[in-house]
Parts: structure tokens; sequence; C-alpha cells
């Protein structure tokens, strides 16, 4: 990770990553603002978004559904399924991605919808009932905060108490990673697992380190590794776990020669382990984690 002895501009990406406990304690505010226009108890919602916004959708659909708050689908925006819904939530960074355009577009007039976004004057917020936290916009490709953000405002507006969650993360933040992450820093190959929202979390933890640092990472539901993915586990390789561990999972892992990476924390906090990850991981090579190979900040389709 680049030092103020370099010279070197740090990436956005380092801003950005560390501002996510600060920004997650403005969440509740903000759930509590747009309480009317968040999905209530018992509604039939889908939830729709791209790329790391799809794994957010999964990720709440997850927890609503957990909550006994009633039936909720993730889709991504260019395969929602025509189904009766109560609500929709779209979530969109940019506001301007061609896919969740069209869906938004596609939505029956008669439902209505809510978009999550951070860039003012875009199209997205035209189209729904806008929840605007350019507060959390970022000057990289690569999501982080808005994302994590967005999973906080529905985390308290299902009543959850993120309160040790932004400790965590805030403890997180202090460690050195170059010691914390030693185990996975140079490791050939992760798979990320989870089960519930964690397994939503690991999809996105492992397009993290593709994006930032072009990483081999894959990711499955914890229950599914064994069924398979365990094959790709080899010494000098890592798999790291999000949440509570299924049983035996652990001496799974260890008959592979695999490192097990595992923190008994939030799936959210444990995210920023990862963004660390990425920080070391893409300095280590060379590259620039704000502006992945062959990505832009939207994708915008040609009609």
């Amino acid at each position: 990770m680049p030092t103020p002895a370099d010279h070197t501009p740090q990436p956005h990406l380092v801003t950005e990553v560390a501002t996510q406990p600060d920004d997650w304690t403005h969440a509740a505010a903000v759930a509590a603002e747009h309480r009317a226009v968040l999905p209530k108890p018992g509604e039939r919602v889908a939830v729709i978004g791209c790329g790391t916004s799809y794994f957010m959708a999964r990720a709440i659909a997850a927890l609503r559904e957990g909550a006994g708050h009633g039936l909720t689908d993730a889709w991504p925006a260019s395969a929602v399924r025509a189904r009766e819904y109560d609500r929709y939530l779209v979530i969109c960074r940019s506001g301007t991605t061609t896919e969740v355009v069209r869906a938004m577009r596609d939505i029956p007039a008669h439902v209505p919808r809510t978009v999550i976004c951070s860039s003012p004057g875009t199209p997205v917020l035209e189209l729904g009932d806008p929840i605007l936290i350019d507060q959390v916009d970022e000057r990289s490709v690569v999501q982080t905060r808005f994302a994590t953000t967005t999973l906080a405002i529905l985390r308290n507006h299902l009543g959850e108490d993120l309160t040790s969650v932004i400790a965590r993360a805030r403890a997180v933040l202090t460690e050195d990673p170059a010691a914390s992450l030693a185990a996975v820093r140079h490791a050939e190959q992760i798979s990320f697992v989870g089960m519930g929202f964690a397994a939503a979390i690991a999809e996105e933890a492992a397009l993290k380190l593709r994006e930032s640092c072009q990483s081999w990472t894959e990711a499955y539901p914890a229950t599914e590794y064994r069924h398979g993915p365990i094959a790709i586990s080899a010494p000098g390789r890592a798999v790291w776990a999000f949440g509570p561990l299924e049983p035996g999972f652990a001496d799974d892992v260890a008959a592979t020669g695999a490192h097990l990476e595992h923190r008994d924390i939030d799936p959210m906090a444990d995210l920023v382990r990862v963004h660390r990850l990425c920080l070391l991981r893409s300095a280590d090579l060379g590259l620039d984690p704000d502006h992945p190979r062959g990505l832009n900040r939207s994708v915008v389709l040609k009609s």
C-alpha cells in the first residue's frame, strides 16, 4: 500500500474504504427520513441492480425474508422476472446504467418503485421515489462505501442496531493490514463462502478482488463448497468464510491444505478487511485499483 514517503497519490479507494464506519452511522437517519418509500412489512418486493448493486440486492433480500418482513426477490436488472410485486427497490450508484434504466421503464406504472443512487441529476432518479446518498459517492470505479451504506440503510430499516458492526469495522481499520492479512495477501486463489446474506457478501468480496487486482477468486454458499468447489482448494490457496462456520467446515478445508481465513464478526465489517486486501494486492502488482481493466463507472450500452 502506498505510504506518504512514496510521494505517490493514494488511490481514491483508500479514502472511500476508510470512511465506511462513519458513513454507516448516518444510515439510521436516512432510513428514518425515507421510511415511507422503503419496503413495508408484508409487501412483496423485488430488489434489482447490476454488479455490486445486484449482490447488495441479494443480501437485502436474504435479510428481509429472514426477518419475516415478506417475500423478497433479488434480480439482476437485465433479467427481472414478470411477477406481481407491491414494490420495487432499485440500487444504482451511477444512475445511468442502461439495464437499470430499461428495467425501471418496464415496471408497471401502478407499482411503486424506490431508487437508491449517489449521482445527482441522473435518469434513474426521475423514474422512482429517490433516495439520493451523494455523500457516499465514489471517484473509484470500484464500489465500496456506496454499496455498504445502502446495505446499512436497509438493515436499519429492518430494525437492526448496527452499533457493534460499526465498532468492529472501526477496529478493522486500525489494524496493520500487512500483518492481519499476511496469510491471504499472496494466496494464488481465494474462495469466498457464507450462508444467508453472507453468501451475497462472499460474491461481492470475490468481485472486489477481481476488479481491483485481477485476482482469481470464486464464491459459493458455504454448504455448496463441498459439492465440487472444494476441489480447487490446495496449499498456497485460501478459503475465506463470512459468518458462522458450518459444522465440519474447518476440518474439510484443512484437509485440502488451503488456508482458512475466518473471523467471528459481522460479514459487513469483515468485507472491509477484503477491501483492504484489495489495496494491498493491487499495490503489490503495481495496479491502479480505481480504474480496473475493461471497466467504467457505468455500463451504458448502445441502443
